[in-house]
Formats: C-alpha cells, sequence, structure tokens
C-alpha cells in the first residue's frame, strides 16, 4: 500500500564514515528523479534508505513492491491492475501497483526476484511511462520515480542471463550499496539505542552484554539487531539486559569462541591445559565501579533514583559514592 507522508519519517542509523556518504546521497537523490539501484544483503535496511530518498523528495505515494511475492498467473494484473472480466472472477476494474505509484515513487524490492517476461513490461513501463491494463486495450501513463533494490549481484545476473541486459543499465544510475552491519560495528551503539528507544521500557544493556553484540557478526544485519532487541525487552522486565537474555544464535556463538579463546591463550604460553590462561579485566574495582555509576547517570539523565535502581545499590549508598568519587555536583 502506498504511503503518505503522515507516516513517521525514516531513520537511517549510524556514524561511520559510509553511512555518513549515504545520508549526504540522500540527500541529494531527494531533489532527482533519475532512477537508483541500491545494493545490499537482507537486513541491511533497503527500504529504510528508499523511504529516506523518498522523503527528502517532493511529496507523493510511495509504493513498495515485493517483486519475491509476485508470482503466478496474476502477476501483471498485481502491476498493471485489470479491467472487469479481464479473468475469471475479474468483477471489476482494479488499479495496478504502478498506477497508485503514479506522482510519487515505486520501490520494486529484490527486482532480481521478477521473470524475463515481466521484466520486458517493466523496461517499456521505465521508458515510455505507459502501461496496459490486464484485458484493456488502451495505454494508461503513469510517471513516478524508479528504486529498485535487490541482495543480488545483477551484474552477474546478467552475465547469466537472467536479468535484462537493457533494463538493468536503465535502472544503473546511481547505485548505492549499503554495508552488512559485520563492517561497520561501531554503529551498533547508536542502533542499539535507537531500538531500545523505541521497544524497551528504561532498558540499558549490561557491558558484558553490549561487548557480545559487538564480537557477533550479524548474519542477519540491522534486521536481527532489531529482533534480538524486541525478544530481549519481551522476556526481561527490565531495567538490565544481561548475555543470559540474547537470542540463542548469539549465546551459540559465544561458546563456540569461548574455548577456542582459551586454548590459543594456552598454546601462547599464558596458561597451562588444567588452568587455562584468562584475561584480567585493565581496569581496577574501584575504576569499574566509579565508570558504571557515570554510564548509569548518563542514560538516566541524571536521576540519580533511577540510577541507583540500575546498579542495584540503595540512593544512600550512590550519594556516598558520589562524593567518594567526587562526582557530584
Amino acid at each position: 500500500m502506498p504511503a503518505d507522508r503522515a507516516d513517521p519519517p525514516p531513520v537511517l542509523v549510524g556514524q561511520s564514515s559510509r553511512i555518513r556518504q549515504i545520508l549526504q546521497l540522500i540527500q541529494k537523490l531527494g531533489r532527482s528523479r533519475s532512477p537508483v539501484l541500491i545494493l545490499g544483503e537482507t537486513g541491511t535496511g533497503k527500504e529504510v534508505v528508499a523511504r529516506a530518498i523518498h522523503a527528502a523528495g517532493p511529496p507523493g505515494p510511495f509504493v513498495p513492491i515485493d517483486c519475491s511475492a509476485l508470482v503466478g498467473p496474476l502477476i501483471e494484473s498485481e502491476l498493471f491492475g485489470h479491467v472487469r472480466g479481464a479473468f475469471t472472477g475479474a468483477s471489476g476494474s482494479k488499479p495496478g501497483l504502478v498506477e497508485m505509484a503514479n506522482g510519487g515513487t515505486a520501490l520494486f524490492d529484490e527486482i532480481g526476484e521478477l521473470g524475463p517476461e515481466v521484466q520486458a513490461k517493466l523496461l517499456r513501463l521505465i521508458q515510455e511511462k505507459e502501461f496496459r491494463p490486464v484485458g484493456s486495450l488502451e495505454r494508461r501513463k503513469a510517471d513516478f520515480r524508479v528504486i529498485a533494490a535487490t541482495n543480488r549481484d545483477l551484474a552477474q545476473e546478467v552475465e547469466k542471463g537472467t536479468f535484462r541486459r537493457d533494463l538493468y543499465y536503465r535502472l544503473n544510475v546511481v547505485v548505492l550499496r549499503i554495508p552488512p552491519l559485520r563492517e561497520r560495528k561501531e554503529d551498533l551503539r547508536g542502533l542499539v539505542d535507537h531500538f531500545l528507544g523505541r521497544y524497551g521500557n528504561r532498558h540499558v544493556l549490561t557491558h558484558e552484554c553490549l561487548d557480545a553484540m559487538l564480537s557477533y557478526d550479524w548474519p542477519g544485519n540491522v534486521r536481527e539487531l532489531e529482533n534480538c532487541i524486541q525478544r530481549m525487552v519481551a522476556i526481561n522486565s527490565g531495567p538490565l539486559l544481561h548475555t543470559a537474555d540474547l537470542p540463542s544464535a548469539l549465546q551459540n556463538a559465544l561458546e563456540a569462541r569461548r574455548p577456542a579463546h582459551l586454548t590459543a591463550a594456552a598454546a601462547a604460553g599464558h596458561g597451562t591445559a588444567a588452568q587455562p590462561y584468562i584475561q584480567m579485566p585493565l581496569f581496577s574495582l574501584t575504576e569499574m565501579e566509579k565508570d558504571a555509576i557515570i554510564r548509569a547517570l548518563e542514560y538516566t539523565r541524571g536521576d540519580r533514583a533511577m540510577a541507583a535502581q540500575l546498579l542495584g545499590i540503595g540512593r544512600t549508598t550512590l550519594y556516598r559514592k558520589l562524593k567518594e568519587y567526587r562526582l557530584a555536583n
């Protein structure tokens, strides 16, 4: 269904250099009508980027079209609409998705899944800005910005003959490559805060839990991280989220790494098989306690009662620690 401008604005979260470059391009592309091809693994946020490009431009409908869901004999009817009597069960006329996108933006998500026949008709639509509903003899006009997204390598698909070369060059005007989350780990903390703000109720991660997340490769990318935060919030009333609350995929990854770490340390001469070396923290307990208090106060924006609750100590104890560490104003 089309999205209007009353919807919440899309948010691309991140401060890494690659995300900053994409954010700058989004603002430029919002003022352009050139086709955009967005490439990236599943879950990297391709639709978020497409919506952001649309939001940066003039008002109009945004119509996401899931090409992987367009299967069977009614594909053309879904895309181009149909007139009454076009086929059995067509009791009335129905507009297609491309007609609904007129004057706005159509996102062809997972465009690499389209079959050859539909690719040919889509090419004509992009070139001529016209289409013909199923069962109709008349052509209709549709003028909209084209954004395509895929997790496939379309250049390879062209070489294999599964994707039309002429359509590829029509779409491949401006290319945005969305990096996987494992290649922009510096954005993970901001993404965690973003999703905690959306789904949490004053929830906060422990240091150990955040470290575990930073050491994970996130094959499902940002979508997997979002699902992870949703799950943790759902099963833990908070406020602290621990490593024990992590989904099984992260738990298994932690377990798989732990023996390898201990074995490598022992082989390096830092321990024995009976007593493997375990890396000690670099900070004293006093420094760690002081850091925990500072982080708790930052998270609660100075609310000492809530900070004491997060830390699991009484308010009197917190006040004493603030004086002891000279953190009191």
